[in-house]
C-alpha cells in the first residue's frame, strides 16, 4: 500500500513538474517573443534617432564651419580687398572661395573621406554655374524646399531608399545673416536681388545609409535573443536555474526601461522648454488672449470696440541726428527710446501695436476693455516727453516728440497667415494719427473727444480750430500736465 502510494505520489509529482516544466516552457517562449517584438519596436526608434542624431551633428559641425570661415576669413580679407573671393576659385592664385563655394567643396570632402554619407546644397535660386545640380533633383528635395521656406526654423527628414539603399534623409534651411545679405543682392549674376535677413538662401541636406546603425542595433538585439534562447534551455533543464535566470534577466530589462524611460523624461522636459521659449515669443508679438485664439487654430481674428485711446508719436528731429551719427548708433538711440516707451506701456497696462520708422504707436483699452484708457494713455504720453529730456541731457542731442491723442471706436485683430501683427483699424485711428502729424513739436495735441473725458484731470490748452488733412476743420487741445489736486492724490 505505501509503496502504491509512493509510486502514486511520484507519478503525480512527475506529472506536476512536466506540466510545470511545460509550461514555464510556454511563458519562455511567450515571453522571448513578446520581448523580441518591444526590441525590434525599439530597435526602430533606435535607428531613427541615432541617425537623426549624426544627421543633426553633421549639419551643426558644416554650419559652424561655414560661419567661422566667414566671420573670421572672409570679412577680415575682403574688407582690406587683399584677396579675390569667387566661386570659381583656383588654389594656385591669389583666390578664396566665396562661403557658398566652401561649404559646397566641405560637404564634397565629407562625401569623399565619408562615402557612406552625401552632403548636398541646393535651392530654388541657385547661381547660373549651379544651375543643373544646385536645384531639387527628386521628391524629397522639392519637399524639403518647401517645407522648410515655409518653417525655416524646423528641420525635414525621413526614412527612405536612396542610391539603392535604406537611408535617412535630413535636411534644414540655410538662412542669409547680416554678413551674407550684400554679397548675394550685388553679384552680378546672382538669381535674385532682394535677400533680406532670415530669408531662406537654399537647404542643407545630409544623407546616411541606415546600413550600420541598423547593422550595429540587430547585432544587439541577436545576441539578446540568442541569451534569451540559453535561458530558456537552462529554464527547461532546471527550473531552480531558470527562475533565477529569470529574475536577473528582467532585472536587466527593467534597468533598460527605466534607462530609457528616464531619457524619454528628459527630451519631454526639453521640449516642454522649447514650447515655453515659443510661447514667450509669441507673447512677445501678440496679446496673451489673441496668442491663445491663433493656438486654437483661427486664422483671422477681429473684434470692434466701442471705446479706446489711441496714441501716435514721432521722434522729432532724428532725421537730422541720423545724418550725424554712424547707423549702428542711430539705431542704439532708437533703441534706448523705444524701450523706454516699452516699460511705460508696461507700466500703464497699455498695447504696444508697432514702429515704423521712429514713430511710435499704442492703444488703450483693448484687447481687455478698460474703463481708465485715456488716463492711462495721457500718463504715457507726458512720461514720454520726460524721457526724450533725459535722453537728451544723457546724449547732449536736440532730439523732441510730437504727441497725437484720439478716442473712438476702433476694431483690431489678426490678418493674414505670414508674419502677422496685432493691428487696428477705423476712423479714430486715422484722426489719432493726424493729430500727431499736425501737432506741434514737444507737445501733446489731443482731439475734443479725448479733451472731453481728461478736462477735469489734467491741465489742457486750447489750440483752437485747426485744419485737418482729410477731415476738415476740428477743436485740437495740448495736454499740458496734471491737475495739482491729482498729482497730490
Amino acid at each position: 500500500m505505501r509503496q502504491f502510494i509512493s509510486r502514486s505520489q511520484a507519478a503525480i509529482g512527475k506529472l506536476v513538474y512536466k506540466r510545470i516544466i511545460f509550461a514555464v516552457t510556454i511563458l519562455f517562449c511567450v515571453g522571448v517573443a513578446v520581448a523580441m517584438t518591444n526590441m525590434s519596436e525599439l530597435s526602430s526608434t533606435l535607428i531613427a534617432s541615432q541617425a537623426l542624431q549624426n544627421a543633426t551633428l553633421y549639419a551643426q559641425s558644416i554650419r559652424e564651419a561655414r560661419t567661422l570661415y566667414s566671420s573670421d576669413v572672409v570679412n577680415p580679407l575682403n574688407s582690406d580687398k587683399l584677396i579675390n573671393f569667387t566661386h570659381d576659385y583656383n588654389p594656385t592664385k591669389i583666390t578664396i572661395p566665396v562661403p557658398a563655394t566652401f561649404l559646397i567643396e566641405l560637404g564634397k570632402h565629407i562625401t569623399e573621406k565619408n562615402p557612406e554619407v552625401s552632403v548636398r546644397l541646393y535651392s530654388n535660386y541657385p547661381f547660373p554655374w549651379r544651375e543643373k545640380e544646385g536645384g531639387a533633383q527628386d521628391d524629397f528635395e522639392r519637399e524639403a524646399l518647401s517645407y522648410l521656406t515655409q518653417n525655416p526654423t524646423q528641420m525635414f527628414s525621413r526614412k527612405e531608399e536612396f542610391r539603392g539603399k535604406q537611408s535617412f534623409r535630413y535636411a534644414e534651411a540655410d538662412i542669409l545673416t547680416a554678413s551674407c545679405i550684400n554679397c548675394h543682392n550685388t553679384h552680378p549674376y546672382s538669381p535674385k536681388k532682394d535677400w533680406k535677413v532670415g530669408d531662406v538662401r537654399g537647404i542643407l541636406e545630409i544623407t546616411q545609409p541606415l546600413d550600420s546603425i541598423t547593422q550595429k542595433t540587430r547585432g544587439g538585439l541577436r545576441n539578446l535573443f540568442l541569451l534569451l534562447v540559453g535561458l530558456s534551455v537552462l529554464g527547461i533543464t532546471g527550473l531552480s536555474i531558470a527562475i533565477s535566470r529569470l529574475r536577473r534577466n528582467a532585472k536587466e530589462l527593467e534597468q533598460r526601461v527605466r534607462e530609457r524611460t528616464a531619457e524619454l523624461q528628459e527630451t519631454n522636459i526639453e521640449l516642454v522648454k522649447e514650447q515655453e521659449k515659443s510661447d514667450r515669443l509669441l507673447l512677445n508679438i501678440l496679446p496673451e488672449s489673441i496668442a491663445a485664439k491663433l493656438k486654437e487654430g483661427q486664422s483671422s481674428i477681429a473684434d470692434g470696440f466701442a471705446e479706446v485711446t489711441i496714441l501716435f508719436a514721432d521722434i522729432v528731429g532724428f532725421t537730422v541726428l541720423s545724418s550725424q551719427i554712424s547707423p549702428e548708433k542711430l539705431l542704439i538711440f532708437l533703441n534706448e527710446i523705444f524701450s523706454a516707451f516699452d516699460s511705460l506701456t508696461e507700466k500703464y497696462g497699455l498695447e504696444k501695436i508697432k514702429t515704423i520708422g521712429d514713430a511710435y504707436m499704442v492703444v488703450g483699452g483693448l484687447p481687455n476693455p478698460s474703463t481708465n484708457h485715456a488716463e492711462s494713455i495721457a500718463e504715457m504720453a507726458l512720461d514720454m516727453r520726460e524721457e526724450l529730456v533725459k535722453f537728451n541731457a544723457k546724449h547732449n542731442a536736440g532730439i523732441n516728440i510730437r504727441i497725437g491723442i484720439n478716442t473712438g471706436p476702433a476694431i483690431a485683430g489678426v490678418i493674414g497667415t505670414k508674419k502677422f501683427i496685432y493691428d487696428l483699424w477705423g476712423d479714430a485711428v486715422n484722426t489719432a494719427s493726424r493729430m500727431e502729424s499736425h501737432g506741434i513739436p514737444g507737445t501733446i495735441q489731443v482731439t475734443q473727444s479725448t479733451y472731453d473725458i481728461l478736462r477735469n484731470k489734467y491741465v489742457f490748452e486750447d489750440r483752437g480750430i485747426i485744419h485737418v488733412k482729410g477731415k476738415g476743420d476740428m477743436n485740437a487741445y495740448l495736454l499740458v500736465s496734471r491737475l495739482v489736486s491729482t498729482l497730490l492724490v
